[in-house]
């Protein structure tokens, strides 16, 4: 591709800024400086800006702990966005959401701009796990296990069978559904006659918060982390 395009979807310079730039010659393609926009350069290639490595990225996947008071858009009217929590540095990717998450529940949120990769996660055929740590106000029983297991039918859709752990604390529990519906797993614990008073998603597929991650807190995936999750989605 172009040198000026490489540059422009590799950093958050403007191309009139990325064209400047080269014309000045702050630019090199495998040691040499180049002053040519239309240069053709590859993956492969060496290049640097400023003094510094460019890496080519086509795609990126950043994990939020997602904070509650955010809805998983990018954009309302209302409410503040997921996207505003995007670092500046990621911001000409144009991320979005991959699912979502209630504007009261916290966790785990992919946002990429992976279109195929976002598809895959939320779809039910694909079977992506996603994990969620719920409080309960009354303890959850052994009996609404097999309830979970056996899955339900609601009048929009038929939630598939679900795992329910119940911790030392039964009012702590996690369940773990294979879809992503409408406020599915307050439903879920509405049916066994439990109303969620906290809820926080605490992994995707093969992707996780990590230890002592607080609301708020973005990073790019995790190399084999994420590589597990394409893998469940079948995109590799």
């Amino acid at each position: 591709m172009r040198l000026d395009k490489f540059l422009s979807e590799s950093t958050s310079l403007t191309r009139k800024e990325i064209k400047k730039l080269i014309k000045d010659g702050a630019v090199s393609v495998n040691g040499s400086v180049v002053k040519a926009p239309e240069t053709k350069v590859s993956e492969s290639d060496g290049i640097m800006l400023c003094g510094e490595a460019v890496s080519y990225k086509k795609h990126v996947y950043l994990v939020l702990n997602k904070p509650a008071g955010y809805v998983s858009a990018t954009e309302d009217r209302r409410y503040k966005c997921v996207t505003e929590l995007v670092p500046e540095r990621y911001a000409h990717y144009g991320v979005f959401p991959v699912g979502r998450l209630d504007i009261d529940t916290e966790g785990l949120l992919i946002l990429t701009n992976d279109g195929t990769f976002a598809h895959n996660v939320t779809s039910p055929k694909k079977d992506v796990k996603k994990r969620y740590f719920a409080r309960l106000d009354r303890p959850a029983k052994q009996e609404d296990k097999a309830v979970f297991a056996a899955g339900m039918e609601f009048k929009d859709f038929i939630a598939k069978p679900a795992v329910l752990e119940i911790t030392d604390d039964p009012c702590e529990v996690y369940a773990e559904i294979s879809e992503g519906k409408y406020h599915q797993v307050k439903r879920m614990f509405e049916r066994v006659g439990k109303t969620v008073l906290y809820l926080k998603r605490v992994s995707v597929g093969g992707l996780s918060l990590p230890e002592g991650s607080i609301p708020g807190d973005i990073y790019e995936a995790d190399g084999k982390e994420l590589e597990k999750t394409i893998n469940i989605c079948g995109k590799l």
